[in-house]
């Protein structure tokens, strides 16, 4: 019944991670196809908008050409635009090139057209359009080009003025459209990105979570069953005869015990690792704890040396039972790591505001690039000692993740003669009293 509960439980929060994933990408799809849509919106609005401020510019040529003359101006509108970029205007009334390009460019920069444009006259003694000039707004050098300017029905003095750039010009005085299209397209391949890492990275942290469950669970069972048949094999009458089998009995029931401890500390790091793990805080005394420790350890490690260079008592608000778990995890681990006889010493210093403890042995040390990862899950540095000491590389992890979920600070730095030195932190406002 437990387990079709937590499966519903982890099913539920899938189906939440899935959901709140697929809204957030509908969400950037959106606002992406509306800024898109915006964009296409203002980009026709642009259009619309030089479309006629070239028709007043062209308008009022056409007026400048008629004035000191005795004929008016056509009857009807005589600007017409043929195609996007292209318009002819029709004035009924000779008038000369130079003139004409004057007024062009007079008018457009009164109405801010700042785009090259080209324009052609038609000529009535070869019945064709002449090419007349191309004038450029840029620093680029003049390029004389040759564009088709189609003759029109039913016209006899005009000319065409042709905006091969406008395209280019209307995109410019969009920057700022543009980039911010770009900028969500971005954000959205960020996203998707983002989302893909991140269920990757939860695809292979649930099958990571799940080997070591199923793992640990089936090594519960036997292991179990053997303990139970060595605690009965070593109390039986015929192995306590016998020195040697005794002994062999011991190694059993002590390898086994040592197993269990170990497949312990598994679970209850993988627990964690699911579900917050709850702190009973309270006031307790560091030195008794410490010492509590060193006794317990010294059982264990009767050749190690424990020394605890302070005469002074501490109190902290923490937990005691994971508080005494990261102290026995520390000096353990300095003890296993040692070629010669173990000596830790622990000092503890009130600071300003903070409480400070060092353990510091006389171990191997640790090469100074590895430092930053000995706090990381299944971590483990090769030494001489790597194949003597079992273990999965959980005890420093789990001391970190005492300290963290206490807010302490942890810190390693080899000693400059040997071994290293672990400082704990705890701050006065956070669990020094």
């Amino acid at each position: 019944m437990t387990n079709i509960t937590v499966h519903n439980i982890k099913a539920v929060r899938i189906t939440k991670l899935n959901v709140s994933i697929v809204l957030g990408l509908i969400a950037i799809i959106g606002i992406l196809v509306l800024q898109l849509l915006w964009t296409k919106e203002a980009f026709k609005l642009e259009e619309k908008k030089f479309s006629q401020k070239a028709h007043i510019a062209l308008l009022e040529v056409a007026k400048k050409l008629y004035e000191g003359t005795n004929n008016d101006l056509p009857s009807d509108y005589p600007v017409q635009k043929v195609s996007n970029d292209y318009y002819i205007v029709n004035v009924d009334n000779d008038f000369e090139p130079e003139i004409l390009e004057y007024y062009l460019k007079t008018e457009f920069e009164k109405v801010n057209i700042a785009t090259d444009f080209e324009y052609a006259m038609y000529n009535c003694q070869s019945d064709e359009m002449v090419y007349g000039n191309y004038v450029s707004f840029s620093d680029k050098s003049k390029s004389k080009q040759t564009v088709h300017f189609p003759k029109h029905k039913n016209l006899v003095y005009y000319f065409a003025v042709r905006f091969p750039n406008e395209t280019g010009y209307l995109f410019s005085s969009l920057k700022f459209w543009f980039v911010l299209s770009l900028a969500l397209i971005v954000i959205l391949l960020v996203y998707v990105y983002s989302i893909f890492t991140l269920l990757q990275q939860k695809k292979y942290s649930d099958l990571q979570r799940d080997f070591i469950n199923n793992m640990t669970h089936e090594f519960k069972t036997p292991l179990s069953s053997i303990l139970i048949a060595s605690n009965y094999l070593s109390k039986h009458e015929l192995i306590k005869s016998d020195e040697k089998l005794e002994k062999y009995a011991d190694i059993i029931v002590n390898q086994g015990h040592k197993l269990n401890h170990h497949i312990e500390k598994i679970l209850n790091i993988a627990k964690s690792d699911t579900s917050p793990m709850l702190l009973d805080k309270k006031e307790i005394s560091v030195r008794q704890v410490i010492e509590t420790v060193i006794e317990n350890i010294q059982l264990k490690h009767p050749e190690a040396t424990l020394e605890l260079l302070s005469n002074e008592d501490h109190h902290i608000l923490a937990d005691e039972f994971h508080f005494s778990n990261l102290i026995y995890n520390l000096i353990d681990n300095s003890i296993k790591y040692c070629e010669t006889k173990p000596v830790i010493k622990i000092q503890i210093a009130q600071d300003f505001k903070q409480l400070r403890m060092n353990f510091t042995d006389n171990g191997l040390g640790i090469p100074p690039k590895k430092l930053a990862f000995i706090f990381d899950k299944f971590y483990r540095i090769p030494n001489s000692k790597s194949n003597e000491v079992t273990g999965f590389g959980l005890g420093l992890y789990y001391v970190k993740k005492i300290c963290l979920l206490h807010k302490w600070k942890i810190s390693a730095k080899n000693n400059s003669d040997k071994g290293i030195t672990i400082s704990l932190l705890i701050p006065n406002d956070n669990g020094s009293l």
